[in-house]
């Protein structure tokens, strides 16, 4: 039996130019999604994790106001690349995020000296913050601080040292938070230096030992720091 289909007629016409309106439609609205999923392959791919190591360490000898002396220094390596020199131990603040004392070689050589290669020397650079998760290096500002003659001393986002003004005639007991311009304590003492302040908790306190050995304790509290009590003792959990 043969059939015969003939030829559509208007309605069936009409129909097929309005589903494949649609589909038209439909394709020019995905297209620049599409496009852009393939001209940009790395859009939704996971961040590659960065690789952070502290090199071997090495004495090298600087020169600054405290005289000639000899400190050790190791390389901070990111993702194979030698970013920073370091000096002592670093400080974890978060799980991500540490702090640790930077080095740096100067060109000591003198103008007409500019034919030889350079006289390096070694120089203390203050403090610096590394970001696990991104890599990020930043240089801190700790205020009056002199990378010759401070010491500090690491509790959570707090770092206490002693300080100097600018000309060297003042001599400042400091307390910094990490992000903070204004420092949480800048208190000044008759003392040229200290040594690194001593932290407890429960409240957090840090006490400053001057050269005479006198100390004076701070109740540090968010973003201020008062003289404890007297009487207060060593009360609390340390």
């Amino acid at each position: 039996m043969m059939h015969h289909y003939g030829n559509p007629g208007p309605g069936a016409l009409f129909r097929f130019r309005s589903y494949n309106g649609r589909t038209m439609s439909r394709l020019r609205r995905l297209l620049p999604a599409v496009f852009l999923m393939v001209s940009v392959p790395g859009s939704f791919a996971v961040p590659k994790p960065h690789t952070i190591i502290l090199g071997q360490w090495r004495v090298v000898n600087t020169s600054d106001t405290v005289g000639s002396r000899s400190i050790k220094v190791r390389q901070l390596i990111i993702d194979g690349r030698v970013k920073e020199y370091t000096v002592g131990l670093s400080h974890e603040i978060t799980d991500r995020l540490f702090v640790i004392a930077r080095a740096y070689r100067l060109n000591d050589a003198l103008p007409q000296e500019a034919a030889k290669p350079p006289s390096w020397t070694w120089q203390l650079g203050g403090w610096i913050s590394v970001d696990r998760a991104t890599g990020h290096v930043a240089q801190l500002n700790l205020p009056a601080y002199d990378s010759s003659l401070s010491e500090a001393s690491w509790y959570r986002d707090y770092a206490a040292y002693c300080g100097s003004s600018d000309d060297g005639g003042k001599a400042y007991m400091v307390v910094s938070q990490l992000g903070r311009r204004k420092p949480v304590l800048k208190k000044e003492f008759a003392g040229g230096s200290c040594p690194a302040p001593k932290w407890e908790r429960g409240p957090g306190r840090v006490t400053f030992i001057s050269a005479d050995g006198s100390k004076v304790t701070f109740v540090v509290q968010g973003h201020s720091a008062d003289p404890q009590a007297e009487n207060s003792g060593e009360e609390g959990p340390q």
